[in-house]
């Protein structure tokens, strides 16, 4: 089960903390709680309810198996979702987007399989017939696709789902994901429009101790999700194994019965042979009288 959502432990991470006044988007007013020192104030119990409500969502889209991309560039959100991301075995950009990284998701496979297709060289020698600088000309060609796109290697068809920290910076994948009808999910801060957004998760999308407070209940859900599926999994092999199982004892049970009946033959037989004599001995018994 996930962990409950709690207000206090939410606050004690700085989720409240929003952007300058001057800075802020009208269409954040409804999440806003109020403003201190210059600052908005996020209202938490709003925060709360979307978490659940964003959960919910992705929870049943873990369960579906469908992949959610996590993506965040920013500093304080890279090694944070980096680690949260790859515990739930979820794909995750944390360098550049590339772009037309789903608009255009046909080319980025073939650039994951070049880097799959340089593992395979290594492995089956070719890569040492190569000359010395065309070995090193590879070596920095691979270590420049693991680094943008070692994290999607996994991922062989467009995700379910995007999970963005901080929606203005990540701007062109908000778009794309908008362009293919991909449902986004984002910790929005008060100088961003919520609109762009599916699920608005209000929270502070520049604090570490925020971003990780925030992934850990929803990946937390995923996980939760993905555990239903191995369940559902589990289950339906048990009932095939039982289907499996029922014609192979109808089977043995057929085999038995004609032994049986084979057993029961021969003392039928004994049985009736005495039965055939005696209607013999009545008939001489007959003659004899009639002779004399």
């Amino acid at each position: 089960m996930a962990k409950k959502i709690e207000v206090k432990n939410l606050l004690e991470a700085g989720v409240h903390f929003g952007h300058l006044t001057r800075k802020w988007d009208p269409n954040m007013a409804p999440y806003i709680y109020m403003e201190r020192n210059g600052i908005h104030i996020i209202n938490l119990y709003k925060t709360a309810a979307k978490i659940e409500e964003a959960n919910e969502a992705l929870k049943k889209i873990a369960a579906s198996g469908r992949k959610i991309l996590f993506v965040a560039t920013k500093k304080q959100a890279k090694d944070i979702v980096a680690e949260k991301a790859s515990n739930v075995n979820m794909p995750y950009i944390t360098e550049r987007w590339p772009g037309g990284m789903l608009t255009n998701f046909v080319t980025i496979r073939k650039a994951v399989k070049k880097m799959a297709s340089i593992d395979r060289m290594k492995k089956d020698g070719t890569f040492n017939t190569l000359s010395k600088k065309e070995r090193l000309q590879v070596d920095r060609l691979r270590a420049k696709l693991e680094k943008n796109l070692g994290s999607i290697s996994d991922m062989t068809r467009l995700p379910g789902a995007l999970f963005v920290v901080d929606i203005k910076r990540e701007h062109i994948a908000i778009k794309e994901a908008q362009k293919l009808n991909i449902p986004i999910f984002a910790m929005v801060d008060t100088n961003s429009d919520p609109r762009e957004v599916n699920y608005v998760i209000p929270a502070n999308d520049d604090a570490s101790k925020s971003i990780d407070n925030i992934l850990g209940h929803v990946t937390d859900a995923i996980a939760e999700g993905l555990a239903d599926r191995k369940a559902d999994k589990d289950a339906k092999k048990e009932e095939a194994a039982k289907t499996e199982a029922a014609p192979k004892a109808e089977a043995a049970a057929e085999e038995v019965v004609p032994e049986v009946k084979a057993e029961e033959a021969p003392k039928a037989e004994k049985v009736e042979k005495p039965a055939k004599k005696a209607p013999a001995k009545k008939a001489k018994k007959e003659e004899e009288k009639a002779a004399e």
